[in-house]
């Protein structure tokens, strides 16, 4: 059985929870929710829905970099929006990110997000 490993980026925004940012385990990260944080001010975007689709991607790419991987690589992710009327606005900017090949994806309204955030986003990737 392999261990479990935890992963931490500092170039992510830390945990707002009792969770980590991800966990590797047998050649797969499976990475916590990334909020729109922007980990040098610690600011949330949540005026605009692309930026914010932009910013939990690349804290997630952080993340994933930390454990020697990228977001090329993602077997899944779920997109929780509270403002799914910018369906359209949210798979450009995602789509910013996976040029090459899509992963497996849904998208979720939900009613609300912690600290206010318009969206969160997770994913499983593959490790190298």
């Amino acid at each position: 059985m392999t261990e479990l490993q935890t992963i931490s980026s500092p170039a992510a925004p830390a945990a707002v929870g009792p969770y980590v940012q991800a966990v590797a385990h047998a050649g797969v990260l499976y990475c916590s929710g990334s909020l729109p944080l922007n980990p040098a001010t610690g600011t949330i975007e949540t005026a605009d829905i692309a930026a914010a689709v932009r910013q939990s991607l690349t804290n997630l790419a952080a993340v994933c970099a930390e454990a020697g991987t990228d977001l090329g690589r993602a077997l899944r992710t779920t997109i929780y929006t509270t403002r799914l009327s910018s369906f359209a606005d949210i798979n450009a900017a995602y789509a910013e990110f996976f040029e090459a090949r899509s992963p497996a994806r849904t998208t979720i309204e939900v009613a609300g997000l912690p600290l206010g955030a318009t969206v969160e986003i997770d994913a499983i990737v593959a490790l190298r």
